[in-house]
């Protein structure tokens, strides 16, 4: 994916990143019928450490949630090909 302004970023992006985390919505969730069953957003990074403190970030509680609110979006970990 390219970056269309290269200028607005703070620092230049790694050349790699091999460690991802596909975002896919739950089972049952009503937002499948807007986005469709097979719906996925994939985010990359240049290392492990930084993937997995992604993960602990999104996959948490918001900040605004109601009582009994949950995330409902499932985080898979994507490791480069061996």
């Amino acid at each position: 994916m390219t970056t269309c302004h290269d200028h607005n970023l703070r620092a230049p992006l790694p050349e790699t990143r091999p460690f991802g985390i596909r975002v896919r919505l739950r089972k049952g969730d009503p937002f499948r019928n807007l986005l469709g069953d097979d719906w996925e957003k994939q985010h990359w990074f240049e290392t492990r450490a930084e993937r997995d403190a992604a993960i602990a970030e999104m996959s948490g509680r918001y900040l605004y949630f109601r009582p009994g609110d949950a995330p409902a979006l499932d985080f898979e970990r994507v490791d480069p090909q061996a």
